[in-house]
């Protein structure tokens, strides 16, 4: 389960934590920047800031910090014998902060949340001091959630970041990470196994396809919303802001030609769509005869996924989203 979600739950049920950022590193760290982790009251984890002992380490400082309510940096050396000691493939010294979890921020985290979902940059400024603890969140439009902050537009070089920045001893500015958003066309077996996959690797996962016995939630529990509707017509109501992926994995040519042909004309970062080398040659001799160009099919990822000696619906999956990572960290 995604960190954020975890804190919104735990504010929802009335418990307190505390939340661990990596806010720098040096040298050959296991995580990078931004990588978190949640320490419930009741001393459960989720997330991962490294493994090993600096984890286990970082749990007894969170602990520390949910009595003190005051955040604070704890600064790792890993030196080799550590790293050794530890069961850890890597060392490089890290920078944790750790913040308590207030009640008050609620309506904040909910709101991180949606903004990653949509796509909209954004940033956490937390200021925080011997007696004082601040967190607010500013979207790139000039919304604000959380505590008053004056002249938010001091702030504004930070919404192209990629990773925490920390001004001073009392100030962190954290981006919120843009959510990659996954329609998969068609709800067959290999589109179950790309859903359970894809949300494990922090996607926001749509599953579209127009039976009803297929689309379903009892089918998708791990999607994040299912959509019964006809490929030809329910582009008019996907979202294409921020970054999105599609993959084409319907019940068979004419479909996968409906939904390549509209896919082509929205600004996806990724599309792929399944099928034997031969199927791929007939949608494609289809849609040029339509007037697609050569430029835009050679864009498609077909076949789809790694090469990977796939079989199995499984392993085509695997397959699948093993490509999407690729591309999403390119």
């Amino acid at each position: 389960m995604e960190v954020y979600e975890v804190i919104r739950e735990y504010l929802e049920q009335g418990k307190t934590g505390t939340i661990a950022t990596i806010a720098d590193k040096l040298g050959a760290a296991p995580r990078e920047e931004g990588a978190k982790m949640f320490v419930g009251e009741d001393g459960r984890f989720f997330g991962t800031v490294g493994g090993g002992c600096m984890e286990a380490e970082v749990w007894q400082e969170a602990r520390k910090v949910m009595k003190t309510k005051e955040a604070k940096f704890v600064h790792y050396r890993m030196n080799g014998k550590e790293v050794e000691d530890g069961g850890m493939i890597c060392g490089g010294n890290v920078d944790v902060f750790l913040e308590p979890l207030f009640e008050r921020h609620k309506g904040l985290f909910e709101a991180v949340q949606n903004l990653e979902k949509r796509g909209r940059r954004a940033i956490l400024v937390t200021r925080f001091g011997k007696d004082y603890f601040l967190k607010s969140l500013v979207d790139a439009y000039g919304g604000m959630w959380g505590d008053p902050i004056e002249n938010s537009d001091q702030y504004g070089q930070f919404f192209s970041e990629k990773r925490p920045k920390v001004l001073g001893d009392g100030v962190v500015i954290e981006p919120i990470r843009i959510a990659s958003t996954l329609y998969i066309f068609g709800a067959g077996h290999i589109s179950r196994y790309v859903a359970q996959a894809a949300k494990m690797v922090d996607f926001n996962v749509v599953v579209i396809d127009d039976r009803e016995d297929f689309a379903n939630k009892a089918r998708f529990p791990e999607a994040d919303k299912v959509i019964v509707a006809d490929f030809r017509k329910v582009f008019e109501d996907l979202d294409y802001e921020g970054d999105i992926y599609d993959v084409i994995v319907t019940r068979g040519h004419k479909h996968d030609a409906y939904v390549l042909e509209e896919a082509l004309k929205k600004p996806a970062k990724y599309i792929g769509m399944i099928g034997s080398r031969r199927k791929i040659k007939m949608v494609y001799d289809y849609l040029k005869d339509k007037g697609v160009g050569d430029a835009a099919l050679s864009a498609v990822h077909a076949p789809i996924g790694l090469k990977i000696n796939s079989e199995t619906p499984q392993e085509i999956a695997v397959s699948i989203v093993a490509e999407l990572i690729q591309v999403r960290g390119a």
